[in-house]
């Protein structure tokens, strides 16, 4: 691609995609195909480059819906819309696994062959389709079918996620997926059958004790009125009455903690953002749950949106923020479609907006999508992503609290963290710490998936055992072994199930809570398969910042490769340089991905005897 503005003619339809994003543009850029001075300031990145650069990503989202691929003339006039340098604005565009910018059909469909999917025959999936359309990446019948990473549909294993492209795009999920639904899905995504409604991944459904799941199927997602005859809005009555202080008095009582896997105090999260006093403060949602193996906040997004909206509107009171930001993963279109509606319904009936509820109090929320890109769950590579650069990590220090999104103060938190707010604010913070352990209070959920008879997401007390977890689920007759923690985290061994399940249980054990995947193994699976697909993972989303995550996850996939079919002597050099490139990996790596990348294969080395 030749990254020079006014070299490439965008289409009237991307002229048309970006224009309905930002508006029209004014008298000056009527006609304006010549490199003006003012192009050239632009080009070399000066002050107007940072103006409204944020809105780069949600530019380059209109162009794929519309066509189905990024084309220079498409880019350029977006970067020229945005003046942002168009090399830089490239350097985005490609970062994101969602987006080409080479022609494509205008039907792409993004089949699962990660881990849940894996154990559950994604690989017959792909080689039906094969034999039937032919290799992934080749275009026929206006459509093109590639592998994919987790979709997030894993309690649905193996998934695929049809997405047309056009003036009003269309998605369609396909789980279970076969490969005649695969084929009937790319060719009319509008007319594929509907999906069933999150509650059909809620198992426990109708159970006593439930919290966060009390409302998923008994409330219409869709109705304000119904959302607040259930309980709806009380919180953030009681948010009012006791004042910001006094909302975070009550989240640190209760002892939550961060619900992503890292179980940082949210209390001190928010009172160190509240306390500032660098303006404007900003709140971010971290709904781009992409570890494999997890969905948990897809089904409370798509079953309970409003409980989302309402606990953010709680943070944003409590941390100063007058504003939020929703990332939500490109791959949810049921939940963006959810959240939108909430948030329009929430806006016009005074619960968002300069007002909200009359006290005084403004706070409004935007969806940021996200596309395709496992590293923009890690929290400063969320705020780069939103200001409209590559999603890369940042150094820390200085923390989010202290400068995060556009360089303000900002609290970060998932969706299950942010939802854990509404039944403390209710119920009272001691009320709310009397379920669970001392350390680990209330409940979780937990992503179960794999062979077992009942996938779907389950909510616990913090302290339950994965054998009473397993036991719900119906686990497998030939337990080979169960991955807590999704790609990122550790194998248990089927003696070892009477591990409680929280974070201090969990660490004691040599494992991880995580995000609270529970990926189920049988003995039907392979192994070296699971630990070579994970070691791929990481190599392909590694941002290739840093020289250890860069290079480690190459040698860690090369290496398991040549391991897949040894044992014994044979396989004694290979692991011994895993070991060295795993140590290497998490003392020296920027984030967590790197530093994480190695756990699962270790512990499949040292606990489960791989490779002997």
């Amino acid at each position: 691609m030749d990254l020079r503005f006014g070299d490439s003619k965008p289409t009237d339809e991307e002229r048309t995609a970006v224009d309905a994003l930002l508006g029209p543009p004014g008298s000056a850029w009527e006609g304006a195909d010549d490199r003006t001075d003012a192009d050239l300031r632009w080009a070399r990145g000066g002050r107007e480059a940072r103006e409204r650069r944020d809105l780069l990503l949600p530019g380059l989202h209109a162009l794929n819906d519309r066509v189905g691929w990024i084309s220079e003339g498409g880019l350029d006039y977006l970067c020229r819309r945005l003046t942002v340098p168009p090399a830089e604005g490239y350097g985005v565009a490609t970062f994101y696994a969602m987006f080409a910018v080479k022609p494509r059909p205008a039907t792409v469909v993004h089949v699962c062959t990660d881990l849940a999917c894996a154990a559950r025959g994604s690989a017959e999936v792909c080689a039906q389709l094969e034999r039937a359309v032919g290799p992934a990446g080749s275009a026929g019948s206006g459509a093109v079918w590639q592998p994919s990473p987790c979709l997030g549909l894993c309690e649905r294993a193996p998934a695929a996620l049809a997405i047309r492209a056009g003036e009003t795009p269309q998605t369609a999920v396909v789980a279970p997926a076969t490969a005649g639904a695969v084929a009937d899905a790319a060719s009319a995504p509008h007319e594929a059958a509907a999906e069933p409604p999150a509650v059909a991944a809620v198992p426990q459904t109708g159970a006593e004790g439930l919290v966060l799941l009390r409302r998923v199927g008994v409330v219409d997602p869709g109705s304000l009125d119904d959302y607040r005859a259930h309980g709806g809005y009380a919180a953030l009555r009681r948010a009012f009455a006791l004042g910001p202080a006094g909302v975070i008095r009550e989240v640190t009582e209760a002892g939550l903690v961060g619900r992503g896997g890292a179980a940082f105090p949210t209390g001190r999260k928010w009172s160190a953002t509240a306390q500032q006093p660098d303006h404007p403060h900003y709140l971010v949602c971290n709904a781009d749950e992409s570890e494999p193996g997890t969905f948990k906040d897809r089904v409370l997004m798509e079953g309970d949106p409003y409980a989302l909206i309402e606990a953010m509107t709680v943070a944003g009171y409590a941390t100063g923020a007058h504003r939020g930001y929703l990332y939500l993963r490109g791959e949810y279109p049921r939940a963006l479609h959810r959240l939108r509606t909430a948030i329009d319904r929430a806006r016009a009936r005074g619960l968002l907006g300069e007002d909200v509820m009359g006290q005084g109090f403004a706070f409004d929320i935007e969806i940021r999508r996200g596309a395709g890109a496992y590293i923009c769950g890690e929290e400063t590579a969320i705020f780069n992503s939103i200001e409209g650069r590559r999603g890369e990590p940042r150094s820390k220090p200085p923390f989010p609290v202290e400068k995060g999104l556009f360089g303000k103060p900002t609290a970060v938190n998932n969706v299950e963290t942010l939802v854990n707010v509404l039944p403390i604010l209710i119920d009272g913070a001691q009320a709310y710490a009397r379920t669970g352990t001392d350390t680990s209070t209330g409940t979780k959920l937990f992503c179960v998936s794999g062979t077992v008879a009942r996938p779907g997401v389950y909510e616990l007390p913090f302290g339950a055992t994965l054998r009473e977890l397993l036991e719900l689920a119906g686990p497998p007759e030939t337990l080979r072994a169960v991955l807590l923690g999704g790609a990122a985290g550790g194998f248990v061994r089927p003696d070892e199930l009477d591990v409680p399940l929280t974070f201090e249980g969990t660490r004691a054990a040599g494992t991880t809570l995580g995000s609270g995947v529970v990926l189920v193994l049988d003995e039907s699976v392979e192994l070296p398969r699971v630990l070579l697909r994970i070691a791929e993972f990481f190599r392909d989303e590694s941002c290739g910042q840093c020289v250890p995550c860069r290079v480690g996850t190459v040698r860690q996939e090369e290496a398991l490769h040549r391991l897949k079919d040894r044992t014994g002597a044979a396989a004694a050099g290979d692991i011994a340089l895993l070991r060295e490139v795993g140590r290497a990996m998490r003392d020296a790596s920027i984030c967590g991905l790197g530093q994480t990348a190695w756990n699962a294969v270790e512990s499949a080395i040292d606990r489960l005897g791989a490779f002997k």
